[in-house]
């Protein structure tokens, strides 16, 4: 157990620096070595968790939707818009989220990775419509695939732009205007209403989340000292 979580420890190290890198110098000017250098680990520890540079992109390109630290919502459409905000509110400051964009978004490897995270995104958003559907909160018109494709090809470019203008230093309030433009066209007046998606709502998510992890986590810790104790106790 603790070889194992050594092990995935390591990998998460890998794949910071991976992020780092390919954020700075793109795919094709990224290099182990470089990845090496910043993780602090061997080139053969990299080459033991990724086969190829190939295979390190796509695992900075799939770690993104391994915790996308969004809560679950009664109300699938505030879900939708949490996820969105979650990552304007991260892109700037995680390079596991910036780096994932530039990897999507470079045609020097789109091809390569099949479209980056593009597809996950997509494919995301629409199982939060389609559950949004299923609570009639969707107007009728709505078609979740073809709403999900728009809001990732609309957020995309707001990304691209904000970037490009300053640097993603007002991302959230640019996404923000996004879904605020976008829901009055899919949610039903009922729910529009409700709807929180203001530019500060991916701070907010993210705070929620870290707070719930911490009392899991202070549960957990206090569940095991009170294991201890009777186990101590039955000895005894």
């Amino acid at each position: 157990m603790v070889r194992q979580e050594r092990a995935l420890r390591t990998r998460r190290l890998i794949l910071e620096a991976a992020a780092s890198v390919f954020d700075e110098f793109g795919y094709e000017g990224a290099t182990i070595g470089e990845v090496v250098s910043r993780a602090g680990v061997t080139r053969g520890a990299v080459y033991f968790h990724f086969a190829s540079k190939r295979d390190l992109a796509q695992g900075v390109v799939e770690e993104q939707f391994v915790q996308d630290g969004v809560p679950e919502r009664s109300c699938k459409l505030q879900e939708f818009v949490d996820t969105g905000m979650v990552v304007a509110h991260l892109m700037p400051r995680d390079p596991l989220l910036s780096a994932g964009a530039r990897l999507s978004l470079g045609q020097d490897v789109f091809d390569d990775l099949g479209g980056g995270a593009i597809p996950g995104w997509i494919n995301r958003f629409e199982a939060l419509l389609a559950a949004a559907a299923e609570r009639g909160e969707l107007l009728p018109h709505v078609v979740p695939a073809d709403t999900a494709w728009l809001l990732v090809a609309a957020w995309t470019g707001v990304q691209i732009q904000s970037q490009k203008l300053c640097g993603r230093a007002d991302l959230e309030l640019r996404v923000s205007g996004l879904y605020q433009h976008l829901m009055p066209s899919i949610a039903v007046p009922g729910v529009l209403g409700s709807l929180q998606m203001g530019p500060n709502r991916g701070a907010q998510v993210v705070a929620e989340a870290a707070a719930a992890r911490e009392a899991e986590e202070a549960g957990e810790a206090e569940a095991a000292v009170r294991a201890e104790a009777q186990a101590a106790a039955g000895v005894g």
